[in-house]
């Protein structure tokens, strides 16, 4: 896997899936100095994470209190930058919508580490719910982290 400089997870609104994926892997070591970030691609104004899913990071001693969500840019889509989507149709979409897109490393997370099954949207489910997406989350990351620290300097 090639060196990057920042990775960016990305879901929809960028209040559960992919903030929940940058605090769960901030949580690990990387073998090189690697920024951690996570957006949303329908962000009309910042929003807190969502309850349930903060809830669910805090009862695994994770604390993501001040972390408000963000709209993917087209600066973001830089060849240092991986852009790593919970989806395929988040691929899809930033494809579509991006111009910067056709220059930028824009995986499904799931798709990299070898997994069949996206990373499913707890939204709306129960408490119980976002725990499994914690789970599924933290044991993907840890794949994307053999991989990345894997990777020969």
């Amino acid at each position: 896997m090639k060196q990057y400089s920042k990775i960016i997870f990305v879901c929809e609104s960028g209040t559960c899936r992919a903030p929940m994926a940058e605090a769960i892997m901030k949580e690990y070591t990387v073998k090189y100095p690697l920024q951690i970030e996570s957006r949303g691609l329908v962000v009309l104004f910042p929003e807190p994470l969502n309850q349930k899913a903060e809830a669910i990071l805090i009862s695994n001693g994770i604390n993501m209190t001040e972390k408000m969500s963000s709209q993917l840019k087209e600066e973001d889509l830089s060849p240092e930058n991986l852009i790593l989507t919970m989806e395929a149709a988040h691929k899809e979409k930033i494809l579509k919508d991006y111009e910067q897109a056709a220059y930028a490393n824009i995986e499904v997370l799931t798709e990299l580490v070898g997994d069949e099954l996206e990373i499913l949207n707890p939204y709306g489910g129960t408490l119980q719910s976002y725990g499994l997406c914690y789970e599924t989350l933290n044991k993907t990351v840890q794949k994307l982290i053999h991989l990345i620290n894997e990777t020969e300097l």
